[in-house]
Parts: C-alpha cells; structure tokens; sequence
C-alpha cells in the first residue's frame, strides 16, 4: 500500500487542487492531505481556518475512491525541521507531491522522494484569483467544487474576506 503527502494551504480548496488529487490518486491508496499555514485565518491570504479548509476538502472529496485524511500543519518559521514538524503532524507517507521549489528542496534534503505534477490552468487556477474573485464579487464559484461554494455560504465567506480586504464589491 502507498500513501502519499500533498501540502497546500487550500485558501480555499479549488479545481486546481482537485484535479491534482485525481492525479495522485492515479499513484496512490490513500492521500493525506496537509493543510498548511494551519494557524492563520482571517486575513486576504488565509481568510479560512483549518477546520473550513478542512471541511471543504472532505466534503470535496467524499465521492472519490481514494482515503483521504486532512491534517493541519502550523507554520514553523525554521525551514530547517519543517519536514520533521510535518511528519510529526500527519501519518507516515511514502511519497510526497508538491510542485514548491522550497517544498521541494526541504523533501530531498530528508530524502523523501518528491513528485511533481502539472499544474492545471494555472494562471485562473490558483487561489489568489479565487480570493480576489470573491473580494470583487466576481464569478469564483466555476473554480472551486460545488461543496465549496456551500461551505463559503455556510460560513459567511465571501462577507469574512472582504471585510477583512476593507473592500466591499459596491465599488467601495
């Protein structure tokens, strides 16, 4: 059996994400999925907490054949011990996904073996276009899976972050 690892810090989780999960799951049993930056919410970068991100991604996932976990990772200002920290935080994998150069670098420096994968869309896939897509009360929901969009409602996502841009989509 082999699980792999996939650090991001899902803000939110969107299609880029999801179809990176399928491409994994090509390779793996079971994926744990690493949320990173953890501990920070509430801002235009990470306006989510771990627990949001945590439930889109479970209810994102729950029709794939693959076992998933969602693990929290804190942020650690030592890059040094950050795979150690990682490890500490989630179950053992056997292989890591990341296309961060850092990430990347970190993983091969504890002889981890690192994949990368294509990115999908890249330029409108990425969460800072997710992000200023719901401070601008542009179309985001075409980016992200359905149960994203329901769990931004849920939590009152899209007033959270554009409070917290001092922005409201009035043009104010």
């Amino acid at each position: 059996m082999t699980r792999g690892f996939y650090i991001g810090r899902f803000q939110p989780f969107h299609n880029g994400h999801y179809n990176m999960v399928e491409r994994i799951a090509a390779d793996v049993d079971e994926l744990v999925l690493g949320i990173g930056s953890a501990d920070n919410s509430h801002t235009i970068r990470n306006p989510f907490t771990a627990g949001e991100r945590i439930m889109m991604i479970t209810k994102s996932l729950v029709d794939t054949d693959l076992v998933t976990y969602a693990v929290p990772i804190e942020d650690l200002e030592r890059n040094s011990v950050w795979v150690s920290h990682v490890q500490s935080m989630s179950p053992d994998f056997d292989v890591a996904y990341s296309n961060n150069p850092l990430v990347i670098q970190l993983f091969r420096e504890a002889d981890i073996e690192i994949r990368q994968s294509p990115m999908f869309n890249r330029d409108v896939l990425e969460g800072s276009e997710v992000r200023e897509r719901m401070i601008n009360g542009d179309d985001w929901e075409s980016l992200v899976p359905e149960p994203v969009v329901e769990v931004v409602g849920e939590i009152g996502g899209i007033e959270r972050i554009q409070m917290v841009s001092g922005s409201d989509s009035n043009g104010g």
